[in-house]
């Protein structure tokens, strides 16, 4: 089920780095960002793979993981992700991508999940850099970078308490992701509107 999916596809950080993933599986998660909708249709995004260990190296080395962990540096050698998507902006064709990009990123992780993978969208990058040491043309904006692999840490939901939504790891290693609950989400305007005329009327 889509729920399930959804549910399971959080934004791993720790992977199986012995596990290898083929350029041919990569190719798969794009045809999904190929089908998923773009504004005006104007499809402006282009994606770099790499599933090759020199590659890869390169690519982390220009990340920062996880914000909210202050003591941790990102993922040790042996939990590295086996494989990068780089979702480029191409402004030839636009020079704004609205959400397209997260649309795609979206699309890519759900499909990476059902494959029994995970990933995780970074957007702290070192852009300059990357684009050095990828040879990146100046045509592409550099919008957000997929790291996938075979994830190796337990993710959990957790209600968000207090408005505290800043994820945390407790001391066996369990990463606690807090979400606010459904009745914060959600605005009733139209009931919003008839107490207020309600008060006009009694005022």
């Amino acid at each position: 089920m889509l729920k399930d999916l959804i549910a399971k596809n959080r934004s791993y950080r720790r992977f199986d780095n012995n596990y290898k993933i083929e350029k041919k599986t990569l190719e798969e998660l794009i045809s999904l960002a190929r089908l998923s909708a773009s504004g005006a249709n104007l499809q402006p995004l282009k994606f770099i793979l790499s599933c090759e260990n020199e590659k890869n190296a390169r690519i982390f080395e220009q990340l920062i993981w996880a914000g909210y962990l202050a003591d941790w540096d990102g993922p040790a050698a042996k939990e590295q992700p086996a494989a990068y998507i780089i979702i480029l902006g191409d402004t030839t064709i636009t020079k704004t991508f609205g959400c397209d990009h997260g649309i795609a990123a979206q699309s890519i992780l759900l499909g990476a999940v059902e494959m029994g993978l995970g990933g995780c969208m970074v957007g702290s990058i070192k852009r300059d850099k990357l684009r050095k040491k990828l040879n990146i043309p100046d045509q592409y904006e550099i919008l957000l970078v997929i790291a996938i692999g075979k994830p190796v840490e337990k993710i959990v939901i957790d209600p968000a308490k207090d408005g505290n939504i800043k994820y945390w790891r407790d001391a066996n290693s369990i990463h606690h992701v807090p979400k606010r609950g459904l009745d914060e989400l959600i605005i009733d305007t139209a009931s919003t509107l008839y107490n207020s005329k309600i008060g006009l009327d009694n005022g």
